[in-house]
């Protein structure tokens, strides 16, 4: 049986399971709920967040004919009808490689044509800030004056790239990165429905690794959930993302603290032979820093940290040792190698010299 990845099987179906968005669909929601529905639609936010999603649960909600609390039934004729792949009332459009005006020209021509079967016919654009100039001057003609059976619906991560022209005519929503406890959340669902064994830190860990993305999230569950066949541990989540372990971090930062030189790059040396990529690490360092700060500064530290408690404490008691000022420097110095370490020829070279910069505390030169 051929294996359907898990971001593909558990892609929402009803507004209710789209995760982290609430003020987005409460508010469609409510516009199906009271036929309030515009013509056009920009949805802009980071990958990953359910734009695409939303965008093809409103095109059935708004066609379907005994909705459940501004939600597609799924069952009706019209929702079993619109999910076919031949269907001509729901039409995706990738403006990364249908860019050009012809491109927009022939949907001004197909806009004429009444949906077949269904109240709207719905055009999702997907990455529309790719569109060309003459494409966007031809699509707003087309958005001034829409008849009234057409909805346009408009995604992109760029929302800047769009002209003011496109922007004032769009009803705009922006998709937030989804909290790391509504992913672990989430995928603790999704482990369970699939008889997935894990445990709580493996789950954060996978969660964190996402960066709010929903999608990034299911699709590294997916690979370590192959690796563990079935069992995921804290262990190997961590080989799979190759990144630092929580002790491994903070006997790292006292060895900066102690500025320890020798030490630095025996630990250096010791996290390369273990196959360790350098530049992830040179990236859980930045964030290290950032966590410590955040420990020093914030009443309310671990909301938004999310951290074990165990794990809490050791950051706390870890903050205490250090200024205000070295921790700012240590963000800026790591964060500042970070792209550099994925394009240098000798990656440990780089961070070591990193490493030194940091506890010398020498100045960061920019080119």
């Amino acid at each position: 049986m051929e294996h359907i990845s898990l971001y593909r099987k558990y892609r929402p179906k009803t507004f209710d399971e789209v995760i982290g968005q609430e003020h987005i669909t409460k508010t469609l929601q409510n516009q199906i709920m009271n036929n309030h529905i515009g013509h056009a639609y920009l949805f802009t936010g980071t990958r990953g967040t359910g734009k695409t999603s939303v965008a093809k649960i409103f095109a059935l909600a708004v066609n379907c004919l005994t909705p459940v609390n501004g939600s597609p039934c799924g069952k009706c004729e019209n929702c079993l009808n619109l999910q076919k792949d031949n269907d001509i009332n729901i039409i995706e459009m990738d403006a990364a490689s249908n860019n050009k005006v012809d491109d927009v020209r022939e949907i001004r021509e197909k806009v004429k044509f009444l949906p077949v079967g269904a109240k709207y016919k719905v055009y999702i654009i997907d990455e529309v800030h790719m569109l060309t100039d003459s494409a966007f001057n031809a699509l707003l003609k087309t958005l001034e004056e829409p008849p009234e059976h057409i909805i346009f619906i408009l995604a992109t991560t760029e929302a800047h790239k769009l002209p003011q022209t496109i922007l004032s005519r769009c009803v705009r929503f922006d998709f937030h990165l989804v909290s790391v406890s509504d992913l672990m959340k989430h995928l603790a669902k999704i482990f369970d429905k699939e008889n997935i064994k894990y445990d709580e830190e493996s789950l954060k860990l996978i969660a964190t690794a996402g960066e709010g993305s929903v999608r990034d999230t299911l699709s590294i569950a997916d690979s370590i959930a192959s690796y563990c066949q079935g069992n995921i541990t804290k262990e190997q989540t961590l080989e799979i993302l190759g990144t630092t372990d929580y002790d491994l971090i903070l006997s790292f930062f006292k060895e900066i603290k102690d500025r320890e030189v020798g030490n630095i790059l025996s630990l250096i040396d010791k996290i390369e032979k273990e196959g360790k990529n350098l530049a992830v690490f040179a990236k859980d360092l930045s964030k290290h820093a950032r966590n410590l700060l955040v420990c020093k500064t914030c009443k309310d530290a671990n909301d938004i940290l999310n951290l074990p408690n165990d794990v809490f404490e050791k950051f706390k008691e870890q903050a205490d040792l250090f200024e205000e000022k070295d921790l700012i420097r240590y963000m800026q110095v790591f964060s500042s190698a970070e792209n550099e370490l994925r394009y240098t020829l000798s990656v440990r070279l780089l961070l070591e010299t990193t490493c030194l910069t940091a506890i010398l505390g020498l100045e960061v030169k920019k080119n």
